[in-house]
């Protein structure tokens, strides 16, 4: 008798017992802005180089340096002291921000609660010299020494960031950092991104706020490839005529972008002056958004925010 044909149920067992290996997860999306924000103060010494204090002998600069950075927690106006970072979120591209002649950063503390809130670690140091408290006041002719000062302030920052351990470790990205700077802050900004003597390369964007060349220096070659520039300038300003950043703006490279603030004085557009503080804030961080993260949409943005009518105007030559 001819043997029966292999059953097919044995086969039919096998293919019920295979099952196919579960999906991986799906990755966390990455946290987006608004952040909360956390300021930390820290005290930075280059013993490199000195200053010279009223009836002192010379010392190690000091830079006392506020740092708000995105930090865990509910996005709010308020900064919270020592918050722990928010690394989920980042690295998060550095910015630089230079105060003007006898004031402090405190009294830019909203525009840059503002860039930090967007997604960037922002360092303001008080200048040992151009800060209002300086022992002795302050003494405007230390501004050549300021352009040193941001240098050295990128370099401790990267190197905090290397710091895996550490409390900023991890939370920058070293290939993304931007300048600025309201007054003489301006002027140390334009220094370090576009002169000659301060060049300093690892710079990517520069936003100059009623800013100017630094008088009697030179070397304002805005060497190729120099970093994108946003120059911002109030019309009714006294202090910085608006004649000294247009020079600035018009010998610089593409791509560059000047906001005007029609009838905008020296410094109020960058502390309280409202509508244009929120429109600097807005073209700022849009500024950033593209060339320091490369959003293009950011570009839309920006030319939205920069263009109010009898309030603000943005020219642009990319």
């Amino acid at each position: 008798m001819a043997s029966p044909p292999a059953s097919s149920s044995a086969t039919a067992s096998v293919a019920q017992t295979t099952t196919a290996a579960p999906a991986p997860p799906k990755p966390k999306p990455k946290p987006k802005p608004p952040f909360a924000v956390g300021v930390r103060v820290v005290t930075f010494t280059d013993p490199s180089r000195t200053v010279t204090y009223p009836g002192q002998a010379p010392q190690p600069r000091q830079l006392v340096t506020t740092i708000r950075y995105p930090a865990r927690g509910a996005s709010s106006q308020t900064d919270v002291n020592n918050a722990p970072p928010r690394r989920a979120g980042g690295p998060f591209p550095l910015v630089i921000f230079g105060h003007g002649f006898a004031v402090t950063p405190g009294i830019y503390a909203t525009l840059l609660q503002a860039w930090a809130r967007a997604g960037y670690v922002v360092a303001a140091p008080a200048f040992p010299l151009g800060n209002k408290n300086a022992p002795g006041g302050p003494n405007e002719n230390d501004l050549v020494n300021q352009p040193g000062d941001m240098s050295f302030l990128i370099s401790q920052l990267l190197e905090a960031d290397g710091i895996h351990d550490g409390f900023f470790g991890g939370l920058i990205d070293p290939h993304k950092i931007a300048v600025s700077g309201q007054s003489d802050g301006g002027d140390t900004a334009l220094s370090v991104a576009y002169d000659s003597q301060f060049l300093d390369r690892r710079i990517g964007a520069a936003m100059i706020l009623s800013g100017q060349e630094i008088p009697g220096v030179g070397g304002y070659t805005f060497p190729a490839p120099s970093p994108p520039l946003l120059a911002v300038q109030g019309t009714a300003d006294t202090i910085n005529l608006p004649a000294t950043t247009y020079a600035f703006f018009n010998a610089a490279q593409a791509p560059k972008y000047l906001l005007a603030l029609p009838g905008a004085r020296h410094l109020p557009p960058y502390t309280d002056e409202q509508p244009q503080l929120s429109i600097v804030e807005r073209v700022t961080v849009a500024f950033m958004d593209r060339y320091l993260k490369g959003d293009r949409r950011a570009l839309g943005r920006m030319a939205t925010a920069g263009n109010v009518a009898g309030t603000a105007t943005l020219q642009s030559d990319r």
